[in-house]
């Protein structure tokens, strides 16, 4: 049989004047695909449970599908022990009748520059160091505890309150280093008497050690402390008739400016966001 009587005696081309024509997907013949749907954009206010839980810092995503599992966790009251369970950021969830804030914990830590204030905001127009830190977060994270405007170094962000709670509260003692610089020389009997203990409004500030720094002119000292008075390390050396010309702290609760330029800033890695949870 030839070709043209197995197409029912029709040229099998075009090119030899039939009509006949395979069928080609090469481009511009290919059949049209279908168009698929648009997805619906998810919803901001509703949350996997075991995010949810692990958000609010409880555990981790798979060990809050264990708590779940096991009827630990109630939304408005009820147990839910669903997996994949979908809940509104307006739910109330609790963990063994605890209640549980969805937000993630974050952590950050700035080398804060000087002329910066530490309040979120300025009725006097000056710079603040929410600005330094737009782009780091996109919850609204507070700094702990109060700084100088001239006062630069570490300072740390978060928006765990439990956490703010703890390192502020004047039992903790969180171990402090700063470089002082002085306006003149520290005589030695001064680093002395320092060393000693400063009576400052009828109370004695104990510090834990004081030196020279190496290398460098006896006006710039490293001091540390614990205290959580405000601006002691200014008051210490006022009382002994010295002005503090530059104040930089360089340590705070084992966080140092390792790799860290002044005015960036950093996330806190896990290992020490845990040394941070251990401080009771």
């Amino acid at each position: 049989m030839d070709r043209s009587n197995s197409n029912g005696d029709k040229k099998s081309s075009g090119r030899q004047g039939g009509n006949y024509r395979k069928k080609s997907y090469s481009r511009g013949n290919a059949p049209l695909r279908k168009k698929s749907e648009p997805k619906l954009p998810s919803d901001p206010n509703v949350i996997r449970l075991n995010r949810y839980v692990a958000n609010s810092g409880v555990c981790s995503r798979r060990d809050a599908d264990i708590y779940i599992a096991a009827g630990n966790i109630t939304v408005n009251g009820k147990p839910i022990t669903e997996m994949g369970y979908k809940v509104k950021l307006t739910d109330v969830v609790k963990f063994d009748g605890r209640l549980l804030n969805p937000e993630k914990k974050e952590y950050v830590l700035l080398n804060k520059p000087k002329d910066f204030v530490t309040s979120p905001k300025d009725e006097q127009g000056r710079r603040t160091v929410a600005s330094l830190i737009t782009h780091a977060s996109k919850s609204k994270l507070s700094a702990i505890g109060k700084m100088d405007k001239n006062t630069t170094g570490l300072l740390l962000f978060t928006n765990d309150g439990d956490m703010t709670k703890r390192l502020t509260a004047p039992k903790n003692g969180l171990r402090k280093i700063y470089h002082v610089e002085l306006n003149k020389n520290l005589r030695a009997e001064d680093l002395q008497k320092i060393k000693d203990g400063i009576a400052i409004d009828d109370s004695v500030v104990r510090i834990d050690d004081i030196s020279f720094i190496e290398n460098s002119p006896r006006r710039e000292v490293g001091i540390e402390l614990k205290s959580t008075r405000n601006k002691i390390v200014q008051r210490i050396f006022e009382e002994l008739g010295y002005e503090v010309v530059k104040l930089d702290r360089v340590v705070y609760a084992g966080l140092t400016k390792k790799d860290l330029p002044r005015g960036h800033w950093r996330y806190l890695t896990e290992q020490e966001i845990i040394n941070l949870g251990m401080i009771k």
